[in-house]
């Protein structure tokens, strides 16, 4: 679905989002560690996906800056990536265009009947039909009883630049991932830490990194550092996305706990939530992530 996504959000924002189907390669960089590439490359035999599975020789054919200590590696042609705050930025352009209303102020709290739905600000009340809450780890306070809906992870990730590309596709190693962009930059994720609402970069997150990424790519020893970025993942209680209607509240809708996938998953989310509001249809995808399977959904 991301091809025709990104196409119509780029049409209605009139904005340009870094958007490449370049490819993924997994590698590994230890014998005992292959099997796992075996595995994963059955999955998607089973399942019909496109893939080649090289060894130390076929993965430095492809990307020869990878480091000699690759031992092997899975490379999925389809796979790309998505520039994530420039496509966060066109939605919001793009809704606009099409008559959205933005405001960004505090939401209070929200009430739920069977035919409307109340939103408290910070400003003022909003009465809607419909509300689809879908805001990330902030879905529901943290609170000591019951849990939350949803839980932050921290995930730090790092901006290194280099004068110029050194690899083509996307490289997804054992303790890190990198995404080469057009610039050449390249993206370094990420940690996972569950330590609540804390946004701040630590150094043994970036140090973790760092060294991660260098193992798999010798070249970013020399890279400039741009930036830390830390952001907030929303985990589910399951570590599934909760999707659907509330089911204490009817005019009230989910779309969060996504966790790590929550871009990769956008369009998908969006076409599930717009079938659900606007037309009533349930798609079979929804059984397996309703909320009525949180307990506390409230």
């Amino acid at each position: 679905m991301y091809d025709d996504f990104v196409r119509r959000v780029e049409r209605d924002s009139g904005g340009r989002v870094e958007y490449r189907r370049s490819g993924t390669a997994q590698v590994v960089l230890d014998e005992t560690r292959v099997h796992e590439l075996v595995d994963e490359a059955q999955a998607l035999r089973d399942i019909g996906v496109e893939h080649t599975l090289v060894d130390t020789a076929g993965a430095r054919r492809l990307e020869p800056a990878l480091s000699e200590s690759v031992v092997g590696a899975l490379v999925v042609p389809e796979h790309g990536y998505v520039g994530a705050a420039e496509l966060t930025l066109a939605l919001a352009a793009a809704a606009q265009a099409r008559g959205a209303r933005l405001s960004e102020t505090m939401v209070l709290g929200i009430e739920g009947g069977d035919h409307a739905a109340l939103v408290t600000t910070a400003e003022d009340v909003i009465q809607a039909d419909a509300v689809i809450v879908a805001s990330g780890s902030w879905a529901v306070e943290s609170r000591p009883s019951p849990p939350p809906i949803v839980r932050p992870i921290r995930g730090q990730l790092l901006h290194l630049q280099l004068d110029r590309p050194v690899v083509s596709r996307v490289i997804w190693g054992t303790d890190c991932y990198l995404v080469p962009w057009r610039d050449g930059s390249v993206l370094v994720g990420a940690t996972v830490e569950d330590v609540g609402f804390d946004e701040r970069p630590t150094a043994e997150g970036v140090r973790g990194l760092l060294n991660a990424a260098v193992d798999l790519l010798p070249a970013l020893g020399g890279a400039r550092f741009r930036e830390v970025r830390v952001g907030l993942r929303p985990k589910g209680i399951d570590e599934l996305p909760i999707i659907g209607r509330s089911a204490t509240m009817p005019s009230v809708f989910y779309a969060v706990g996504h966790y790590r996938n929550g871009v990769l998953l956008a369009p998908l989310t969006a076409a599930l939530v717009a079938d659900l509001v606007l037309d009533g249809r349930e798609q079979a995808e929804l059984a397996l992530l309703t909320p009525e399977r949180i307990t506390h959904d409230d």
